[in-house]
């Protein structure tokens, strides 16, 4: 009988060292898969940092915003009513001068001896008339005693007529007389500045319907914006105005934002522009640092005559996809989620929420690029600005 007790030995051995091979298999394949993992949870990104900022009720005043341009209440090409030699110019180019104050003067000789003949005819023409006057009592005291015809009695009244109506035309001429004199003179008709002196002394004038313009003034101390308004915001502002609720105006420079003007609104035009929609109005500003002139562009900013309850969300927390604008609301639990929503009118960084938000909502307000729907995000609390004003 053989003995197998030696293969059986080999045997067993084989298998004890299939088992520990498969052990050592299967205990590195776990080391492996732990050690991904952990890699692959270190390797994970900690979730981005969002500013959040909670919505909630502002009170503010709507403004409506218009372009518009300046232009001067006051203005006026001053021009020559006599004729003669330049012989001063008595300012300087760009000069800011007081009303009545002496701009330029014509040689006032020949004015002045047309003033003298005048005074000279009219001091004939009273003489005249004295004459006929006591010619006119003595005609009458004659024919009270018959002693001529009434014929001598109605030509001496007739003489004394003509010599009291030879005083008037005298005394209209020498009134003539000083105005050309005084034309001479030429006065600046209100407080503002000149433009450059048109012509220099020495030149001749003369007086015509195409007189040269000597120079031209513009009031500067006030002036007006001109815009044109549509058709609602015409109708709301004279109702207010009737109603005794003025809607604000305030103005500031196309070209500066930094100066901002108070006004009030001066008045409409009598019309509709039926191709556009729109009605010019004007707003008169008071020029307080002098750096106002006409012809500026101006953004003007028409405002509610009362402050109204809105939701309000910075400019910066909205984005865009495609024409829809959204937002990320965030979760309880820190999680950015995608909201759609409708907004209004601007605001110096801001704009009105008309319908997808609601109070105690938080939105996050930087870094949209980086976050992404339904992620998880670390929290932190934005800074929070002032805001009054709201335009459109």
């Amino acid at each position: 009988m053989l003995d197998h007790t030696p293969k059986r030995r080999q045997q067993g051995w084989g298998k004890l060292f299939l088992l520990v091979a498969l052990s050592a298999a299967a205990a590195a394949i776990y080391v492996s898969k732990v050690s991904s993992e952990q890699t692959a949870t270190m390797d994970m990104p900690p979730p981005p940092v969002a500013e959040v900022l909670t919505i909630k009720q502002e009170k503010v005043r709507i403004w409506t915003r218009f372009s518009g341009r300046l232009s001067a209440v006051d203005q006026a090409e001053i021009k020559p009513l006599v004729g003669g030699e330049l012989q001063q110019v008595l300012f300087e180019d760009g000069q800011e001068v007081k009303k009545d104050d002496l701009l330029f003067v014509i040689d006032p000789r020949p004015y002045q001896a047309v003033v003298k003949r005048a005074e000279a005819q009219l001091a004939s023409a009273k003489s005249r008339a004295k004459l006929a006057k006591d010619e006119l009592v003595r005609a009458e005291q004659l024919v009270g005693k018959k002693l001529v015809s009434e014929s001598v009695y109605d030509a001496a009244q007739n003489e004394f007529h003509v010599a009291n109506a030879a005083i008037d035309e005298a005394n209209s001429a020498l009134a003539q007389a000083k105005l050309d004199l005084d034309y001479c003179y030429i006065r600046a008709p209100f407080s503002g500045q000149l433009s450059r002196a048109e012509l220099t002394v020495g030149n001749i004038i003369e007086t015509s319907p195409n007189a040269p313009v000597l120079t031209t003034i513009v009031a500067r101390d006030k002036l007006y914006a001109e815009f044109d308004v549509d058709e609602q915001t015409y109708i709301k502002s004279v109702r207010r105005e009737q109603g005794g609720e003025p809607m604000p105006v305030e103005m500031t420079l196309a070209a500066d934002d930094s100066v901002s003007y108070q006004g009030v609104i001066h008045s409409f035009d009598n019309r509709l522009d039926t191709s556009s929609g729109t009605i010019r109005a004007r707003a008169i500003f008071t020029n307080t640092d002098g750096a106002l002139t006409p012809g500026m562009y101006a953004n003007v900013h028409l405002g509610a005559a009362q402050e109204q309850q809105v939701l309000l969300v910075p400019e910066r927390a909205v984005g865009t996809n495609q024409d829809k604008k959204f937002v990320y609301a965030v979760t309880a639990d820190d999680v950015a989620t995608y909201r759609e929503v409708v907004l209004g009118a601007h605001h110096e960084g801001q704009r009105i929420v008309l319908s997808g938000l609601s109070v105690g909502d938080r939105v996050i307000v930087n870094g949209l690029s980086h976050i992404r729907p339904n992620s998880k995000v670390t929290v932190k609390a934005a800074e929070t600005d002032q805001h009054v004003a709201v335009t459109e």
